[in-house]
């Protein structure tokens, strides 16, 4: 199972096509994480599981959401209301409460992903304007077993090995 991860777009609609148009028939979910600055009724946003960021100011988008997909629980936010700038404890904290194993979250534009207590957390970087690196980023999660592959790429596909993990994610029992 893939899970394609975007975030901070910034009203950059054309990628999101593209990433779609790329990705659409080898994931089974797309998330974008917040920043779109997207109406929720704009096409590019189609197939699109999106919260709101502190720079979306035209529409209904949810703060966060709990999703199960696959065998895992995801807990997805932008991460302004989170402090993730300076801390990943209160997201730690939610997904705790949440009971989600994968936390995907924006806001920093920078891309990473660990391993916190058992729970996955990444942050696909941003598409748009990146921080840290030149390459602007997202992430496509590969799901097998207990087995979590996070691969991020560039805007044009390309892997980018050097941020790319893998992790041994348990599986809550239902």
């Amino acid at each position: 199972m893939k899970i394609l991860i975007v975030s901070d777009s910034h009203g950059q609609s054309e990628i999101l096509h593209l990433l779609r148009e790329r990705h659409s028939h080898e994931v089974e979910a797309m998330i974008h994480c917040g920043d779109s600055e997207l109406s929720p009724t704009d096409s590019a946003l189609n197939g699109f599981y999106t919260v709101k960021g502190n720079c979306d100011i035209n529409g209904t988008f949810p703060n966060d959401f709990v999703k199960k997909i696959g065998p895992y629980t995801f807990f997805v936010t932008h991460g302004h209301l989170y402090n993730v700038k300076m801390t990943l404890m209160n997201l730690l904290y939610k997904a705790e409460e949440t009971g989600a194993n994968i936390v995907c979250f924006g806001h920093s534009h920078t891309a990473g992903s660990e391993l916190i207590d058992g729970t996955l957390f990444v942050n696909p970087g941003s598409i748009h304007m990146p921080r840290g690196r030149k390459e602007k980023t997202y992430v496509i999660l590969e799901v097998e077993g207990e087995q979590v592959q996070v691969h991020f790429y560039d805007a044009e596909g390309n892997r980018i090995i050097s941020l790319s993990n893998s992790y041994q994610i348990p599986i809550n029992p239902v």
